[in-house]
């Protein structure tokens, strides 16, 4: 979800649901480490709870990002052991983690000195390491330093051949090894993520699985959350409509707007408000023409909520 869910998406998903659990971007170790912390890992009360994701092979580089979130109020951090990106490759960070499960682990446990909660995101296998039992000893291994929470993304992953696109729609789904790492592993919390694109089959997840994760789905579509805080967590919050939601996003883009932001810079993050309605396209077409026109402001969304 690289350039999708920044802090500004982030705030708008707000607006949409309450209780969800939102990620930030993979940040990679050394960018936590040495650049521009209020850029990279600032984020609005609003958000959370929020989770940091990380990359990194470096033990005592990832303890140490552990402690800065755990300082700058995040709720917990996530490992990402799932990324096949060759630049992610490159650096010893993402997919290619799982052929070193004992590595993951010593990280994990250097990051648990951070004091929040560590959980690590990752896929069935990669390349021919792809067997259910190769899996399940990533995890039995992984498990055994501290990690409680495991984000199965239910495809494998080809590290060379495919591309980050392409890893995430040619490999097959195969839902049928993550429930049954749960019935295997039963004190873990596993996450199921992968191909899902609604609350529904969320819930049937649910049955099975302990949690669900959904990337792109709710960056193409947000506001298939609006039920989620009343269908999932039991929340007696009225549901907001889209007008209300855009609506809530006013202030926040004059706050910014005044702080020297560009309008785009957060209403790229809101084109998906409307997807699937009547009318989805003129919204799309108003805002994307005109938000980055100069001095573009707030009454751009307003003036789009009115086509």
């Amino acid at each position: 979800m690289m350039d999708c869910t920044d802090r500004h998406f982030r705030y708008f998903m707000r607006q949409i649901t309450r209780r969800t659990l939102l990620y930030t971007e993979m940040i990679v170790a050394a960018a936590i480490l040495h650049g521009n912390k209020e850029k990279l890992l600032g984020f609005s009360p609003e958000e959370k709870p929020l989770a940091l994701q990380v990359g990194g092979d470096n033990p005592q580089d990832l303890a140490e990002c552990a402690r800065i979130a755990a300082a700058l109020g995040y709720d917990e951090i996530n490992l990402n052991v799932g990324c096949p990106s060759s630049r992610v490759q490159n650096g010893n960070i993402g997919a290619c983690l799982m052929a070193q499960p004992e590595l993951v682990a010593r990280c994990v446990e250097a990051m648990t000195s951070g004091g929040i909660p560590v959980t690590v995101k990752h896929r069935i296998g990669i390349d021919d390491r792809d067997s259910y039992e190769d899996l399940a000893q990533f995890v039995r291994i992984v498990s055994g330093s501290g990690c409680r929470r495991f984000t199965v993304h239910a495809r494998k992953a080809w590290l060379q051949g495919l591309n980050p696109k392409q890893n995430r729609h040619i490999p097959p789904l195969r839902y049928e090894e993550v429930y049954r790492l749960k019935q295997e592993f039963p004190q873990l919390m596993i996450e199921i993520n992968g191909g899902i694109t609604s609350l529904a089959q969320a819930e049937e997840h649910l049955t099975r699985v302990d949690a669900v994760m959904i990337g792109r789905a709710a960056y193409d579509n947000p506001f298939l959350f609006a039920q989620c805080d009343r269908d999932i967590y039991g929340d007696n919050r009225t549901p907001p409509t889209r007008h209300q939601v855009a609506t809530a996003m006013l202030p926040y883009i004059e706050f910014w707007l005044a702080k020297g932001l560009k309008l785009h810079q957060i209403s790229r993050h809101m084109l998906g408000l409307f997807a699937g309605q009547p009318g989805s396209r003129a919204w799309k077409r108003h805002i994307s023409e005109n938000a980055h026109l100069p001095n573009a402001g707030a009454e751009v969304i307003a003036s789009a909520l009115m086509r």
